[in-house]
């Protein structure tokens, strides 16, 4: 009776002890299975050939973009631009490494100025960039994107693109509302669409730079 009694004792301590750690671990996994945007397309084009409002060059590369096309009639696209801006922009306006890039051409600046001078009534504008070039370079850095849109006739699409720091296209691969299940970008006319899908998209891709960044001074604190 008593080895047997010895026996149940250390059973239940193993298992109060053994459970936490389970637990940690079980969720820990679940952070890196579950917690990650889906890269759909690797290395879009670089925009290397675009100058923004300044002159100043701009880049995909080390930066968590949000990528737009407004084409040659910019002013068209205020209330996107208003929907983005109060939904998404102004949450992540803050990092340093996270920008808003919209490609238009060199015919379309005057109106990105219209459109700056009234994002800056509403937001600081530094990490919102209008940049410009020629159609074709903008043709060529969406076709890059190959997310089955098409842009019009003035070089302009209501959708916009998340694009990480490695220069990858993420979005949805499993989306029971989108056909094959894809959701390549993001429909800025539509406010249903940056509340539901685009707002919780950015979040997880935040998220994972951060998990990142976590576990990376960890180990140099470690080393």
């Amino acid at each position: 009776m008593e080895t047997t009694s010895k026996f149940k004792k250390y059973l239940v301590l193993g298992v109060l002890f053994l459970l936490p750690i389970s637990i940690y671990v079980f969720f820990g996994t679940g952070v890196d299975n579950f917690g990650r945007l889906p890269v759909l397309v690797k290395n879009v084009n670089e925009v290397s050939a675009f100058k923004d409002i300044n002159g100043d060059a701009v880049q995909l590369n080390e930066r968590i973009t949000v990528l737009g096309f407004f084409g040659t009639d910019a002013l068209e696209s205020k209330a996107y631009t208003y929907n983005l801006a109060h939904k998404i922009y102004s949450k992540y306006q803050g990092f340093e490494d996270f920008q808003f890039l919209i490609l238009l051409p060199e015919s379309a600046r005057n109106k990105a100025k219209i459109l700056t001078a009234n994002l800056e009534t509403i937001t600081n504008t530094k990490n919102w960039k209008f940049a410009f070039g020629a159609e074709e370079e903008i043709d060529t850095v969406f076709k890059s994107l190959n997310s089955g849109y098409s842009l019009d006739s003035n070089s302009a699409t209501p959708y916009v693109f998340i694009i990480d720091k490695e220069m990858n296209l993420r979005g949805r691969n499993d989306d029971e509302k989108a056909k094959d299940g894809m959701v390549y970008g993001y429909n800025s006319a539509d406010v249903a669409d940056i509340n539901n899908r685009m707002t919780e998209d950015v979040k997880v891709v935040f998220a994972e730079y951060r998990l990142a960044l976590k576990r990376n001074n960890k180990y140099k604190r470690e080393i």
